[in-house]
């Protein structure tokens, strides 16, 4: 019984790692950030140092973020050289590293923010240790960080900034996107949050999920994403539907891949989440001022726009409106389109699109093709998993019931950790029959989507641009990649 150190990795080589704990006794994991510690000398001269850079950079024209590191390695070691005080190169680059994480990272966070393993960052108030939701463990695990009243305040201030957007007491809350692409929501002081200031951080991947991924921490079984891969190449419709967290953006932008790759793409989201590796692909944002409506740019209005552009495939971040309404008359009028939305099963989805405030009558469900339910759950071992619960189809609407028919095509169960096909699809058949296939065509086809996917999770193939080859390959010439994948196997026999 006690805490054991499970691991520990560097976020900033060699100044800044993160040790994950393990506490017995409590059955919690901790998150710990471990900086360099600096003798009484090197944090005399960090203090002058600091204090004479803040005044040199209202001085100088200081360029682009990409550039600004650089630029302060610069100044300090002009700078400690004036001092004409000794200094050895360890003790400057470690003058140099807290500096740049003061002036251009976000402080002491600044090290969480740099973890790729990092999804969330929380800061509930002054005081309070900063939570981080961690993504190789799946918990959200306290850290060593918290900020007093001042460095709290003056953080998400300088996080609104970067985001291009302004707090004060007059606008107290933002919810915004920093340069990397992560998504903020902060509130200032405690007229809002009566623990003071605070702030969420969703981090984003640096590097898109692919079905490979999906396949390797079974969130899709191959057979799944084989049949999806069929019926996206053939134009049917799909919406991910799921709670908080649950992965139904990920499993969208990995499945997005199967998508030909010289179709036309316009995708529309609030925060930019989505990334295509497609050249004819136009992704928008929408805009909402702070202060008032003017110039107010939103989802529903981008979406009407992005149907006189003529595209093959509409990927919308996320429907709870009434641009829910444009999305399905999209569907109705022949463009292929994908989304995401909150909900826990088929027939809440079929519920919320159905009232307020989207409003989506029964007869344009027709036009829905698929449905999947993805969860943020447990395995029995209690291992907490993200796993695509069910892939449902939409296929008719009972003429006398006037009902929905919706019928489960695979499902996970939860006991075994596996995935089973629970019936027969009917859109494969309607692909079929659109296609002009015999029923051994149409097994051959998913049998050749299932091999080239088997093939890049045997070969450990997952980097975006490499599986998004192989695919493109496919598309391009299948007997190719085909005789490649089926060669190797039989040269390893």
């Amino acid at each position: 019984m006690g805490i054991k150190e499970l691991e520990r990795y560097a976020v900033q080589e060699p100044h800044a790692h993160i040790s994950i704990n393990y506490d017995d006794g409590q059955g919690s994991y901790s998150y710990n950030v471990v900086e360099e510690a600096l003798t009484e000398f090197e944090r005399a001269m960090l203090e002058q140092v600091y204090e004479d850079m803040t005044h040199l950079l209202s001085l100088y024209d200081v360029p682009e973020d990409k550039d600004k590191p650089d630029f302060l390695s610069g100044k300090i070691a002009e700078l400690i050289k004036n001092y004409e005080v000794p200094v050895e190169d360890s003790s400057l680059s470690k003058i140099t590293y807290y500096i740049q994480r003061n002036i251009v990272g976000y402080g002491k966070v600044n090290p969480i923010m740099r973890d790729p393993n990092v999804e969330d960052i929380s800061c509930n108030g002054y005081g309070i240790p900063i939570y981080v939701y961690h993504r190789k463990y799946q918990q959200n695990m306290k850290s060593s960080v918290s900020l007093d009243e001042e460095e709290l305040d003056t953080l998400v201030l300088v996080l609104a900034e970067r985001s291009g957007k302004t707090l004060s007491r007059a606008v107290p809350l933002i919810n915004s996107r920093l340069p990397d692409g992560s998504r903020l929501q902060a509130s200032y002081m405690s007229d809002i949050s009566t623990k003071g200031s605070s702030f969420t951080i969703r981090k984003f991947r640096e590097t898109p999920f692919t079905p490979v991924d999906l396949i390797e921490t079974n969130t899709f079984s191959k057979e799944m994403l084989a049949y999806l891969w069929l019926c996206m190449e053939n134009r049917k419709n799909l919406i991910f539907a799921g709670g908080t967290a649950s992965g139904k953006t990920a499993a969208l932008n990995a499945v997005s891949l199967f998508i030909p790759p010289s179709a036309k793409i316009v995708s529309i989201e609030d925060t930019r989440e989505l990334r295509l590796p497609h050249e004819n692909w136009l992704p928008n944002l929408t805009r909402i001022p702070e202060l008032s409506r003017e110039g107010e740019i939103d989802m529903y209005r981008l979406l009407r726009q992005a149907m006189r552009q003529r595209p093959e495939y509409i990927l919308v971040g996320e429907i709870r409106g009434k641009e829910a309404q444009t999305l399905f008359q999209a569907m109705s009028t022949g463009h292929t389109t994908y989304s995401t939305m909150h909900a826990t099963d088929v027939e809440e989805v079929v519920s919320r699109l159905q009232n307020e405030p989207m409003n989506i009558p029964l007869m344009m469900f027709q036009a829905l093709d698929i449905v999947c339910i993805m969860v943020l759950t447990y395995t029995g071992e209690g291992k907490r998993v993200r796993r695509n619960k069910v892939i449902s189809e939409v296929q008719e609407i009972d003429p006398k019931t006037k009902t929905l028919k919706v019928v489960d095509i695979f499902k996970w169960d939860p006991v075994k950790d596996r995935f089973d096909k629970t019936s027969e699809s009917v859109i494969l058949k309607r692909i079929m029959e659109q296609r002009g296939w015999s029923e051994e065509k149409l097994r051959e086809e998913l049998d050749r989507r299932r091999m080239v996917l088997e093939y890049m999770a045997e070969h450990n193939i997952k980097e975006y641009s490499d599986v998004f080859s192989l695919i493109q390959g496919y598309f391009t010439n299948p007997e190719a990649v085909l005789g490649k994948i089926t060669g190797e196997g039989q040269s390893k026999r």
